[in-house]
């Protein structure tokens, strides 16, 4: 066939990045560097607490460790390559650091998306059955949820990634992205994907259409007990308690959708760039902050730990 004369072997790739043609390339390392401390600080410090407050030993603080777990996962992934990259010139990545940027990338997209799901689970018991919560999110369940999100996760990425990387490659090695991901890589295949992109997209449609339809009945069943009881009190703290979550959930599924479920007419490296800016560096660096300005037991924990 004429790809296999044309195909090179599997050799380096060239990660182009966020600083190909970037006017200030020094702002935006800045701005990167800045994004990676924060991002750091703040989520090492709620994995902290919520593994030492006792106040904090509970379903709901497990869960947000587990999303700041991912957070720092997330970003200690890419920024770190992508800062030594612009340091050093060299902007190559192995064929198998690039197959394990993308199995850390879709594992983490993929049990986020299910997490989110589990953590509007987790606020529709509390505030609709509230006598039955200790039951129906007791640790046991819990646990059991997110370990079968990783593990929905991890399934998922193996097999894309086994998949893809055993693809052809030739020509061009240079990939238009800051990391190795499916849609930029097939860009560089020398054979026919359109079907594979196919099952992509139903990949894409499960993993983020049922969690989804999750959050929204959660919080639709949320807003109706809450409606039904009359109280401006009770919406009050309502709002305070799940406002947080629906922020990150606004972030996270809104770059996610943009991301996977549009057509491809309507996407272009440089927009692709920019939404998986938000998921891999924005939500990162946000969540803390959002979360610890907005959670009372958050800023309770935290006022104890710096006056100790």
């Amino acid at each position: 066939m004429a790809w296999q004369k044309n195909q090179t072997s599997r050799s380096d790739f060239v990660l182009l990045g966020l600083f190909h043609g970037n006017q200030a390339p020094w702002v935006l390392f800045a701005l990167l560097v800045l994004a990676l401390l924060m991002a750091l600080f703040g989520n090492t410090t709620i994995i902290l607490l919520v593994r030492a407050d006792p106040r904090l030993h509970n379903p709901m603080y497990f869960l947000l460790g587990q999303l700041s777990l991912m957070d720092l996962l997330y970003i200690s992934t890419f920024v770190p390559k992508m800062a030594l990259d612009f340091l050093s010139g060299n902007h190559h990545i192995s064929f198998i650091g690039c197959g394990a940027q993308l199995f850390l990338f879709m594992t983490l997209v993929a049990a986020e998306c299910f997490l989110l799901a589990v953590m509007a689970y987790d606020r529709y018991v509390a505030i609709c059955h509230p006598l039955r919560y200790s039951i129906l999110v007791r640790p046991g369940i819990c646990v059991l949820m997110v370990v079968g999100s990783w593990v929905g996760a991890l399934l998922n990425a193996l097999i894309h990634v086994v998949y893809t990387l055993t693809l052809p490659y030739c020509g061009s090695r240079e990939i238009h992205h800051f990391f190795c991901e499916i849609p930029a890589l097939l860009k560089l295949v020398c054979a026919e994907t359109s079907r594979y992109e196919k099952g992509l997209f139903f990949s894409g449609v499960v993993f983020l259409l049922p969690p989804i339809s999750a959050i929204i009945a959660s919080y639709g069943r949320i807003l109706s007990t809450v409606m039904g009881i009359g109280s401006s009190l009770a919406f009050r703290k309502t709002l305070a308690t799940c406002s947080s979550h629906l922020t990150v959930v606004f972030l996270f599924y809104g770059a996610a959708i943009i991301k996977y479920l549009l057509p491809k007419s309507y996407h272009s490296p440089e927009q692709d760039e920019v939404v998986s800016v938000f998921y891999t560096i924005l939500t990162p660096m946000l969540n803390p902050l959002i979360y610890s300005l907005r959670n009372k037991d958050i800023t309770r924990a935290l006022r104890k730990l710096f006056k100790k």
